[in-house]
């Protein structure tokens, strides 16, 4: 049996947690990347005729640091709250309490929210273009934060953004409909 609508956070369900779906497939796709370093490994000590155990190991344990480099965050958004989960650590900020919102574009583009409660998460914008969900719910606590007057840096990196959630959706829908 199902949970009633007010033990989720009211009527409309806002308590609801909305989860990245494309989490698995990455999760996925890193798992096959150890495991075929793995196998090329251990082929190549087999042809060269060098496999011993300790080498195995060693392959075993270069293979286990590269699945744990490439773990995906989690990223998952509720009533004023976003939160990315890794392999250990959880981080999580109050959206509706948003202090700053910077768009870092180094090696690879990271989105770096802050709270007034000290919460800090880095997550890849991409997450959220493919996600119209997520979006919706940063969006909207970013907003109130934006009204309430706590959010004091990052309007236009929300902005933009934005701007790509709704270029993305709107080619979803004509690709859909066989306007494209």
């Amino acid at each position: 049996m199902g949970r009633p609508d007010h033990a989720c956070g009211g009527p409309d369900g806002a308590a609801q947690a909305t989860n990245d779906p494309d989490w698995t497939q990455e999760l996925w796709s890193s798992v096959r990347c150890a495991a075929v370093l793995l196998v090329l490994l251990l082929l190549v000590d087999r042809g060269t005729g060098r496999l011993a155990l300790w080498r195995a190991a060693l392959w075993l344990a270069l293979a286990g640091l590269l699945f744990v480099v490439l773990y995906p965050a989690r990223v998952s958004a509720g009533g004023n709250w976003l939160a990315s989960r890794r392999l250990v650590r959880e981080h999580r900020v109050r959206t509706d309490l948003l202090v700053s919102v910077r768009y870092l574009d180094t090696i690879s583009q990271r989105l770096l929210l802050r709270d007034a409660l000290g919460g800090r998460v880095e997550i890849d914008p991409e997450v959220l273009v493919r996600n119209p969900q997520l979006w919706f719910r940063l969006e909207e606590g970013a907003r109130r934060a934006a009204d309430d007057g706590s959010l004091l840096c990052g309007v236009t990196a929300l902005r933009c953004i934005s701007r790509r959630v709704n270029q993305e959706t709107a080619r979803a829908v004509f690709k859909a409909s066989g306007l494209e």
